[in-house]
């Protein structure tokens, strides 16, 4: 569904949920183009928060920005390999190379601008 019909209330996007390392580099290193990965925990109220802002932007840049998700349940070496200390994490990508960190809360607006910032091409 295109950019279109998300504006006149058509179906939202959904995350791509990753659970796995080849998930992970499946949906993420490999991946050609930016990516948000979000690192949740269904007890965490933050995450809660964050969770329709995610799909927002997912539908919004769908396409250009691909947003995927990891629950603090996924597998113990994902987990690992992402470093991730606490919730909500939120990890950029661009190409399969990190380029950006955060933890806790944002609103739509950082994610604007923060697509506008370090993904240029997005």
């Amino acid at each position: 569904m295109g950019w279109f019909s998300n504006l006149l209330g058509g179906e939202a996007v959904v995350p791509t949920p990753v659970r796995t390392l080849q998930d992970y580099k499946t949906h993420v290193l490999d991946a050609d183009g930016p990516v948000i990965l979000n690192v949740w925990n269904e007890t965490c109220p933050p995450c809660r928060k964050l969770k329709p802002v995610l799909q927002k932007v997912a539908t919004r840049y769908q396409g250009r920005v691909q947003v995927v998700e990891v629950s603090a349940a996924a597998e113990r070496p994902l987990l690992a390999a992402l470093g991730v200390r606490s919730t909500p994490t939120l990890i950029m990508f661009d190409a399969g190379d990190e380029i950006g960190r955060m933890t806790g809360f944002r609103p739509p607006g950082w994610f604007d601008q923060m697509i506008a910032t370090e993904f240029s091409k997005a």
